[in-house]
């Protein structure tokens, strides 16, 4: 394995593969340092479009405070700071106060819609001077002790002293490097779908049991919402994608409260978005030689914690400190970068998993706030 070593004396330039929320946040960050930074995205429209909603905690908000885009953020989103209990007809049974886990002076938990978090994301990014290229892939890396070659899809090679791999659960990068590791299905899946916003939701209640294993919502916006329901995996195949909105409404059928308000809305099956729960966790590094994983790509867990885009952001301002305050970027450095994140990352993934596994098996005496609580305290240390 090649280890990266270089002197601060030498022009420094990153490619970053994925303009996702930890990729954009990596070249946001690199940038303001002063490192030319090329960011390629496979999708033509940078993912603008793509998602319903994204429930942020407080450290994700640190996170993009630090960014400088948490105005826009808090403008565009919708904050709260508690968390509903409800039985499967609406009642409501326990109304708690989240962690505030981005510190005192942050919401504990904002919804937003996902395409305006990236739309806000990317502008940061072109304001940054990074060049964004759409719609373009590495085709292929080369590596050698002193930098990596990149051939693009657009016809382009490029000489990059790092590359940062930020794209994705399926990531082709991860592959390319050698690391083998894939994600694996916990067994659940989740139905979700954006909506107009019922004047009566202004925190995330979630109902457990009844059709789902979890029925939740979360305000994104003044106007909007999105709605989200667990179940157990079905086979992809099995799955009319022209189903979609009737298969949820069938599902959201079996709730009360402001569910049928929400149902009613959901009549566009492309609104519709059904995932598996998956688990990935790269152990013993995230990096090969001169690339190095981010986000997703090293790491993935089921929603439960709500704390996926957290993680990810993180791994952005953890790597960026590094990379902007060392003078030699070797393999040293990046193995640093995986033990710090490895440690916080670690138990939300894991604990992120359990508390799926416990309804899974139908466990009805789970200590689930304990869990929570012992693994969402910490993470109010910066990372």
């Amino acid at each position: 394995m090649t280890q990266p070593s270089d002197s601060a004396s030498s022009p420094r330039r990153v490619l970053v593969i994925g303009a996702g929320t930890s990729g954009n946040a990596a070249a946001i960050l690199l940038r303001r340092a002063g490192i030319d930074v090329d960011l390629v995205e496979v999708a033509s429209d940078g993912n603008a479009a793509v998602g319903s909603g994204i429930t942020l905690q407080g450290n994700a908000l640190r996170v993009l405070r630090e960014l400088g885009v948490w105005e826009q953020v808090r403008r565009e989103g919708y904050a709260f700071d508690e968390v509903g209990i409800t039985i499967p007809d609406g009642t409501v049974l326990h109304v708690q106060k989240d962690i505030r886990t981005g510190g005192d002076d942050l919401p504990a938990t904002l919804g937003m819609q996902r395409p305006r978090l990236q739309q806000i994301l990317l502008g940061a990014v072109r304001a940054s001077g990074a060049d964004l290229r759409l719609g373009v892939t590495a085709e292929a890396l080369v590596q050698d002790p002193h930098g990596v070659t990149v051939d693009f899809s657009d016809g382009r090679t490029s000489r990059y002293d790092l590359v940062i791999a930020a794209d994705g659960l399926n990531s082709r990068t991860r592959a390319a490097i050698g690391i083998a590791q894939k994600p694996e299905p916990t067994g659940m899946a989740i139905w979700r779908v954006a909506a107009p916003r019922p004047l009566q939701v202004t925190r995330t209640d979630l109902a457990y049991g009844g059709r789902c294993y979890i029925a939740g919502y979360c305000p994104t916006s003044e106007s909007t919402l999105y709605a989200y329901l667990v179940e157990g995996c079905h086979h992809r195949t099995s799955l009319d994608p022209a189903s979609y909105a009737a298969r949820m409404r069938d599902l959201a059928a079996g709730y009360g409260g402001v569910w049928p308000q929400i149902a009613k809305s959901i009549t566009d099956e492309a609104m519709v978005n059904y995932t598996w729960f998956d688990r990935l966790l790269v152990e013993g590094s995230w990096h090969r030689g001169r690339v190095v994983l981010v986000g997703d790509a090293a790491h993935a867990c089921p929603p439960t914690l709500a704390q996926g885009a957290a993680m990810s952001l993180e791994d952005a301002l953890v790597l960026a400190e590094l990379l902007t305050s060392r003078e030699t970027w070797d393999g040293q450095l990046l193995q640093e970068y995986y033990e710090r994140r490895i440690a916080r990352v670690r138990p939300v993934v894991d604990a992120s998993v359990q508390l799926g596994q416990w309804q899974l098996d139908g466990v009805r005496d789970a200590d689930v706030p304990g869990l929570i609580g012992r693994t969402l305290s910490p993470l109010k240390e910066r990372p």
